[in-house]
């Protein structure tokens, strides 16, 4: 009776082993699906800074061949199974590098990007509209925009900016990790108070071209007043719930429920230091324990494993960020190639159909994941653009200067 007993109860664990697995596959399969029919716009990849700094040779798009497997998050292959069908492109400068001037810096990035999308035609192509990626979709192609990080670029003239968007240039992150003469950054000494009267003034100028105002990295200050002042939707291009994840990086509850009434979009990041809370609060407890290697205290710190962010994680996130803001502004940021560590389950560009399969599961609908993929960052784009036709019929490119202010 017993061996009886036994062997039912094995077979029942297989059924459910089986049935468990055909609904993964099935989740899967949906979230597949969507993304065939629907462009997933990732908001920030850093391929053209890994090119940058390759190793062996920097700078050389020829020698960073994407059509085999590169030693980043990013290749031609991954981006074919992971669904990609539009990707910002990050033509990142870093604040601290001012070298000969960021300006050439952020031209030659620009160059990077745009060379990079020239060397595979058949794959990518050089998207400047939200129509523009939804007809490179439908032609096979991922639609490739660029993004640049961090306001430091513009070496504060509005010149420059307008020269930037007519090189191709669709957003600005007004910050990166260094505050500016004229924003304050979320991770560095705030001067401003959030944006200067030349803060607004370059905000108005990205609404007037269409150029999307990306507030990732910037204050919480710095994000009201842009807020405050934008006549366009605009987009965190790579940053997560600052609820679930207390770092200055992330978004707070308190941006988030002004987002509606803006129109814009929080594109979640796959950072695991902006989406684990055990591994911000074990990082935070080895830098209070500093450098006494000998101490018991850190002997005990050191033999607790560290902290792992997983794909549920950033699923969480998703979705506090559609509970707090709503189903129209939220979407995806990965920041692959750009980061050091990985999320396990998102370790690459291939794996955001997993991602969608958990929200599956989790019971979103066909529309919702539609409108995560791709949908709220193409229609918040479109609408970038059409406020900008309307407010260059109604005013000329600003002359102003800092010195204005």
């Amino acid at each position: 009776m017993r061996i009886i007993t036994a062997c039912a109860l094995a077979l029942c664990l297989v059924a459910a082993d089986r049935a468990e697995a055909q609904q993964r596959d099935r989740n899967l399969e949906r979230a597949m699906r969507v993304l065939r029919s629907t462009p997933l716009v990732d908001g920030h990849n850093d391929l053209p800074w890994a090119i940058r700094e390759h190793e062996m040779r920097p700078r050389d798009v020829e020698a960073y061949d994407l059509r085999v497997r590169t030693a980043g998050h990013t290749d031609l292959d991954r981006l074919r199974r992971g669904m990609v069908g539009g990707q910002f492109w990050s033509v990142y400068v870093p604040g601290e590098a001012r070298d000969s001037g960021y300006a050439r810096l952020q031209l030659e990035q620009i160059d990077i990007a745009r060379r990079v999308i020239a060397k595979y035609p058949d794959r990518l192509a050089l998207a400047l509209t939200a129509d523009d990626v939804r007809r490179e979709f439908r032609r096979g192609r991922i639609g490739s925009i660029i993004g640049m990080e961090g306001g430091h670029v513009l070496e504060n003239s509005l010149g420059a900016l307008r020269a930037y968007y007519d090189l191709g240039a669709r957003y600005l992150t007004l910050t990166h990790n260094v505050t500016l003469d004229w924003a304050d950054a979320a991770t560095d000494t705030a001067r401003n108070g959030g944006l200067t009267g030349f803060g607004e003034e370059v905000v108005r100028e990205m609404n007037r071209l269409g150029m999307l105002v990306d507030l990732s990295h910037a204050s919480p200050a710095t994000m009201s007043d842009a807020l405050n002042v934008a006549e366009a939707p605009v987009i965190f291009s790579h940053s997560s719930a600052r609820a679930l994840a207390n770092v200055p990086r992330n978004v707070p509850d308190s941006i988030l429920r002004r987002l509606p009434a803006n129109g814009g979009v929080v594109m979640v990041t796959f950072v695991p230091g902006f989406i684990s809370q055990e591994l911000i609060d074990h990082a935070a407890a080895g830098r209070r324990l500093g450098r006494d290697t000998t101490s018991a205290e850190f002997r005990a710190w050191r033999s607790i494993p560290r902290p792992k962010a997983t794909l549920a994680q950033v699923a969480d996130h998703i979705e506090h960020i559609r509970r707090v803001a709503g189903i129209d502004h939220v979407g995806i940021g990965g920041d692959f190639d750009g980061i050091s560590e990985v999320v396990v389950g998102l370790e690459d560009v291939s794996t955001y159909p997993a991602l969608f399969a958990e929200l599956a599961r989790r019971g979103w609908s066909d529309g919702d994941l539609r409108k995560l993929a791709g949908e709220n960052v193409l229609r918040t784009m479109a609408a970038a653009e059409n406020v900008a036709r309307q407010l260059r019929s109604r005013r000329p490119a600003s002359t102003k200067t800092i010195a204005d202010f």
